[in-house]
């Protein structure tokens, strides 16, 4: 199989014994050539202090000065060859002629090597190559008594023999090279294994694709993606998930609770996540517009690696349907209306057939001028259209409701103040809580039901620097009890409303969750500081009314 073609733990398991067989191999090559010098050396040394001790010994000098050295010295050298394990003992005269020889028949005849250091009062050893072979040979001066060179002794072994010597090492050589090399082999069969436990015993190929198209998967999905690991660090996100949250590439490895997230999508991230739980389409309000966040565990192997939150931007599907729900109540109201028009009609047709003419006249001219009369003064105060179309349509729906609408007479909302979208979802959302606010409380009457809303452009100066600022600002108030947690009624998701099972709210996917409740005052809250305005809600016990103030700065 081609290696190209392995899986990374194989590739690493075959380097690392390659590495380790020729990191062995060259060690032991290296200790075996440094042994054989060191075991030539240790040899030359011992030749070299044998072949002085012989040229000092009294009884060799006695011979030489004898008749017959060679008769003499023969017996005594083989003796001492034999004893000392070397290979020659050679006895010569100054000119290299032999006394004594391991081969007799040599004797006489002239010594093969150097004896110029020798011959000069100096020993000296070399590897020179005799009539026995190559050996390693100690050559040293014999001198008499008045400091003459009389004689040369020179002692040697073949390197045959010191190569046995050598040979004599390598076992425990050998033995040491192959524990490392059985160890090296054990390191890298752990790491092979440990790659192929991290890297699922895939290949350099196979590795290099799934990160490719992870990559490109990644950063064309059209969904925020975000993951987490068990421990509440962000491990992962794709571009539009830093577009979605304003986050960069910093966030990676940090907390969720240390990034800068709505503190609601971060507990319910951490809340969900702690539980193991599944979250599906939950609508999340940020500062510039809604998320439909889903979350779900990651599993393998039946481990829990962490979680992973994916993310759509639903900001303009929530406002079409807020818009859509603000159609839906003018359809209403106007359907209303044109049924109260029809019963007066009928009453009228009745009063005529009746004979009574004159009250008819007097029924129906009364009612118009009502009608034509809060239509002109909502028309020609509030010169934004969608604002005026609002508030007739919430007053008829406001007097089917058994509900007394109030308008003041210095309402005031210019054109163009403010995008139409974010007044329709500012004022139509507050005046429906104020609407459900006065209806939740059953004893109240219903001439006593009571919705008031405001709407003023104030101006004001500072003195200091000749400057002035402008706002609008919008105040509807109820009749309806106190809001009993006023911290929380601009949080999604809080509601007073009672849901039974049939009112249950239902999600975007159809889905029943606690998503679609509570969203109108949250919405609001987006649209007004999305408009850099501020709102507040405080109780006004002098007239028993909750009041919400909404105040938005005008360019």
């Amino acid at each position: 199989m081609d290696p190209r073609h392995w899986s990374v733990a194989r590739q690493a398991f075959g380097l690392v014994v390659a590495a380790v067989v020729l990191l062995v191999g060259t060690t032991v090559v290296a200790a075996y050539v440094q042994t054989r010098d060191r075991v030539r050396d240790a040899t030359a040394h011992e030749m070299l202090a044998l072949a002085r001790t012989i040229a000092t010994t009294p009884s060799v000098t006695s011979a030489l000065t004898g008749d017959d050295p060679s008769a003499e010295l023969q017996p005594y050298t083989e003796r001492l060859r034999q004893a000392t394990n070397t290979d020659f003992i050679t006895v010569m005269t100054p000119s290299g002629i032999r006394y004594t020889h391991t081969n007799p028949e040599l004797i006489g005849k002239p010594f093969l090597g150097h004896t110029e250091q020798a011959r000069a009062g100096q020993a000296f050893t070399e590897t020179y190559t005799g009539t026995l072979g190559p050996s390693v040979r100690a050559v040293a001066p014999i001198k008499n008594a008045g400091d003459q060179v009389i004689a040369l002794v020179a002692v040697g072994v073949t390197i045959d023999n010191v190569g046995e010597l050598t040979q004599r090492q390598l076992p425990p050589l050998f033995i040491v090279g192959g524990l490392v090399l059985i160890a090296g082999a054990g390191a890298a069969y752990g790491l092979g294994w440990r790659l192929k436990q991290q890297t699922l015993g895939l290949g350099q190929a196979e590795l290099r694709q799934m990160f490719e198209f992870y990559e490109g998967v990644l950063h064309a999905v059209r969904e925020g993606l975000l993951i987490v690991d068990t421990a509440g660090h962000l491990q992962l996100m794709n571009d539009e998930a830093m577009r979605l949250l304003h986050l960069d590439q910093t966030a990676i490895g940090r907390r969720l609770a240390d990034l800068p997230l709505p503190e609601s999508l971060s507990a319910s991230l951490s809340e969900t996540m702690s539980r193991g739980d599944t979250q599906v389409d939950e609508l999340q309000l940020t500062r510039e517009g809604v998320l439909v966040v889903s979350q779900s565990p990651a599993r393998w192997n039946g481990r829990i690696l962490g979680s992973v939150v994916t993310l759509r931007d639903h900001t303009d599907l929530v406002a079409l349907a807020d818009e859509l729900s603000q159609t839906r109540s003018l359809t209403e109201s106007l359907r209303s209306q044109a049924h109260e028009s029809a019963n007066r009609l009928h009453s009228v047709i009745t009063m005529i057939e009746l004979g009574e003419t004159d009250r008819a006249l007097e029924f129906a001219t009364s009612e118009l001028a009502d009608v034509q009369e809060l239509t002109d003064r909502v028309i020609g105060q509030a010169q934004e259209p969608v604002v005026a179309a609002l508030l007739l349509g919430k007053a008829a729906e406001a007097t089917e409701r058994g509900i007394r609408l109030e308008f003041p007479t210095d309402l005031e909302v210019p054109d163009g103040v403010l995008p139409s979208r974010d007044l329709l979802t500012v004022l139509g959302n507050l005046i429906d809580n104020a609407f459900e606010a006065t209806l939740s409380d059953p004893t109240t009457p219903a001439g006593e039901r009571r919705v008031a809303v405001a709407a003023n452009v104030h101006h004001s100066s500072r003195i200091e620097d000749d400057a002035g600022t402008s706002e609008l600002r919008l105040r509807v108030s109820n009749s309806g009890p106190p809001v009993a947690d006023p911290e929380r009624i601009f949080e999604r998701g809080w509601s007073t409303k009672q849901v039974d099972e049939a009112g249950a709210r239902f999600g975007l996917n159809g889905t029943e969750t606690r998503s679609g409740r509570g969203l109108g005052l949250a919405l609001v809250r987006q649209a007004v500081e999305r408009n850099a305005g501020t709102i507040s809600l405080y109780r006004d016990d002098a007239l028993g009314e909750t009041v919400f103030e909404v105040r938005l700065p005008l360019t």
